[in-house]
């Protein structure tokens, strides 16, 4: 995860260069993924009529990616829980809502799947067994 202080100075990299990666649909809402030098980029869209253009983004760690698309290739079911589960003591994804934020950009990055809602309406990932990186 990328602190305030490393976001302020990486403000610039992250505006110069951004290369849109791909889209997500979610179940509420549409993500759309850019990359930069050692981050990517999420950006949020409700999809609700009743709230048009509210969105937010998150930025995502680059190592942290690698770590995930490394340590669950070839898993057929992942939740964000397993991912921050695993990944907690990395700090690679400390809460839930970044280790989400870590698969959308592997869907959208076509390295991973929706593969539908679990328990808890909680998302149900597969996470490609070969990478192209």
């Amino acid at each position: 995860m990328v602190s305030k202080s490393q976001a302020r100075k990486n403000i610039k990299s992250l505006q110069s260069g951004l290369v849109f990666r791909g889209e997500v649909s979610g179940v509420r809402q549409n993500y759309f993924v850019l990359e930069a030098a050692g981050s990517y980029f999420v950006l949020s869209f409700a999809r609700s009529e009743a709230k048009p253009g509210a969105g937010y983004f998150n930025v995502v760690d680059a190592k942290a990616v690698d770590y995930v698309r490394q340590r669950f290739a070839g898993e057929k079911t992942v939740t964000a829980q397993d991912v921050a589960g695993r990944a907690r003591r990395t700090k690679h994804a400390p809460t839930s809502l970044v280790a989400l934020n870590i698969l959308y950009v592997l869907v959208a990055l076509d390295e991973a799947k929706i593969i539908g809602e679990g328990p808890h309406r909680q998302l149900r990932f597969s996470v490609a067994r070969k990478t192209r990186r």
